[in-house]
């Protein structure tokens, strides 16, 4: 890659980041160690599929809220309907809750011209409200069975060492970047982020294409919440609180623009590696929890502003 071509990649302020992050690390005792970058690793491949969707409806120039609530709903789901339907039920019965849940949303916003900001923070606050009557607050686990189940096993066991999310990541990540950029999707998607006008006067039903970002950011945040659940199989009802502004903060980071028509799957992966692990370097550091939710904020106001003076640099509208 020449250096013109690598100042033009939307996600070179995650690769800055990356950098300037594993510099910062270099000194920080209890960071390098074998359980905390497992950890590291395990954790951004979980936020990466809700960042993934998070920047698709970005792209298009909407955003979801509702990411992390959808993602803890999903997970219970996938839980409590188990000894019903078994594991495999279970998951897909919990996958279609995820898509539905986007596709309700993606009509109030395209059929109802809503603001999408307003739909999703009310789709947090119902899947929420959910959680918390569905599990009536107690923890549920899986039986031992449930547990041992190769359907389980596959999604939150190990290959070679390794955990299997992290595989789960890059097959996705590679299914949906092939359908960004080989299929006419993708130019759809950034077209009508763009510029929807413009993009319906070309033939693009752009409503189509909000809708089919919405619902794969559902799917994308349910899978990550049952790829959680494989692994470590218990609800809370606390579960991917916060997640919807650490994968806003993330695809932000990756080179989505909040105005839309331009964005990165790659980037928003990295800028999950980069939330997850400034987390850990924190606790590494002995710094109290709170600083953390600090950080996520100045880091997600610094990259929008990165963002806009780059596309403007680059002869983008923002």
């Amino acid at each position: 890659m020449t250096v013109k071509q690598l100042t033009h990649t939307q996600g070179l302020g995650a690769i800055i980041g990356v950098v300037i992050m594993l510099a910062a690390m270099i000194d920080v005792s209890g960071w390098w160690t074998r359980q905390t970058i497992a950890n590291v690793v395990q954790f951004t491949a979980i936020l990466g599929f809700v960042a993934m969707g998070q920047a698709l409806v970005i792209m298009c120039k909407e955003i979801d809220l509702s990411v992390g609530s959808v993602y803890g709903l999903t997970g219970v789901a996938f839980i409590t309907l188990e000894p019903t339907l078994g594991v495999p039920g279970s998951l897909l019965a919990a996958l279609v809750i995820a898509a539905l849940a986007g596709l309700v949303q993606a009509i109030a916003v395209v059929k109802g011209q809503l603001p999408s900001m307003i739909v999703t923070l009310g789709g947090l606050f119902t899947a929420r409200g959910i959680i918390y009557v569905w599990t009536g607050g107690s923890v549920h686990n899986f039986s031992e069975d449930a547990r041992n189940h190769p359907v389980t096993r596959l999604l939150g066991g190990e290959l070679f060492g390794i955990e299997a999310a992290i595989f789960w990541l890059i097959a996705v990540g590679l299914a949906l970047n092939l359908l960004l950029w080989v299929t006419p999707f993708g130019n759809q998607l950034l077209a009508t982020g763009g510029s929807k006008e413009s993009a319906e006067s070309r033939g693009v039903r752009s409503n189509r294409v909000k809708v089919t970002a919405f619902v794969l950011c559902a799917l994308l945040a349910g899978f990550a919440g049952v790829l959680t659940l494989c692994d470590r199989p218990q609800t809370h009802v606390t579960l991917g609180e916060l997640m919807e502004l650490e994968a806003i903060s993330a695809a932000v980071i990756g080179g989505c623009l909040l105005t839309g028509g331009r964005g990165s799957l790659v980037g928003a992966v990295l800028g999950a590696f980069i939330v997850v692990s400034f987390r850990y370097e924190l606790i590494a550091l002995g710094a109290p929890s709170s600083w953390y939710i600090t950080f996520v904020g100045v880091v997600l106001i610094v990259a929008v502003i990165f963002n806009q003076l780059l596309a403007r640099r680059l002869g983008h509208s923002v």
